[in-house]
Formats: C-alpha cells, sequence, structure tokens
C-alpha cells in the first residue's frame, strides 16, 4: 500500500519542481513603448520641414534614439535614405522634434519607413529591441510606416 504513495509523493515533486522552475525562469524584457507621429508637413524654401511629435510613456530617459529613415516619392521610388536622432527623450514626456529636407518639395513626398533603429541608449546603456515597441502614425496625407 505504501509503493502508490510513495510513487505519487514524486510524481508530485516533479510537478512542483517543474512549476517552481518556470518561476525562477528570467521574464523577458519587454521592448520600450513609443509612439512616433508625422504631425506635419510644411513648405520651406525648396523643401520640406517634417513635424514630429514623439510619446514616450517609459520611465526610462533616452540618450539617444537614432532613426534610419527612407523617403519614398510618390512614384514608390526611394527619394533618399537619412538617419534621425530624436533625443534627448524625457520620460513619460511628449516631445516635438523637426527636420528639414532640403531639395524636397512636400507635395514630392509619397511615404517614410522607419528602416531600423540605428542606436537607442539610455542613461544605463544599450537598450534592445527598440523597433519593436514603437508604434508610429501620421496624421498627414503621407503614410509613416516601420
Amino acid at each position: 500500500m505504501n509503493r502508490p504513495i510513495c510513487a505519487r509523493g514524486t510524481a508530485l515533486g516533479f510537478v512542483a519542481l517543474a512549476f517552481l522552475s518556470l518561476c525562477a525562469a528570467p521574464a523577458s524584457a519587454e521592448p520600450p513603448k513609443l509612439t512616433v507621429e508625422l504631425n506635419k508637413l510644411e513648405p520651406q524654401g525648396a523643401g520640406c520641414r517634417a513635424y514630429v511629435v514623439v510619446q514616450n510613456d517609459e520611465a526610462t530617459s533616452y540618450q539617444s534614439y537614432k532613426l534610419d529613415i527612407v523617403l519614398f516619392q510618390q512614384d514608390g521610388v526611394i527619394g533618399r535614405r537619412f538617419a534621425m536622432d530624436l533625443a534627448p527623450l524625457k520620460p513619460q514626456k511628449r516631445t516635438v522634434k523637426l527636420f528639414d529636407l532640403d531639395n524636397i518639395p512636400c507635395d514630392k513626398i509619397g511615404s517614410f519607413l522607419i528602416n531600423d533603429i540605428v542606436e537607442c541608449k539610455a542613461e544605463a546603456g544599450p537598450i534592445e529591441n527598440c523597433l519593436a515597441g514603437m508604434t508610429v502614425k501620421s496624421l498627414t496625407s503621407v503614410q509613416l510606416s516601420k
């Protein structure tokens, strides 16, 4: 009669050990959450000025948040590739950034693609997978995607 109790105890021991090992597994770090919004395009001489609104809902202060951006013309052909650093970004703060596109009229811009994040760094050091946590939107007729 003791044998089934012993087997049952061993099985419960394995279940408890499996549960404890799952609880002890490190939680995967979530990518930081940030919203990048193309808010406005404005003619600036022979070029175009873009207004970008960044909403940092995190408690993280970014020293560097450098985007690799590709501009597509209205016909879908790549017009230009450039880097733009949105930092510094304060924690839990909405920020407006401007950038000028020389010799590219606003009406010739078809869309922007955030191709990658070249550098994403906080005070504590580099942050992994920033692109995954980013949300993008556009309030203009020009699409912004990632």
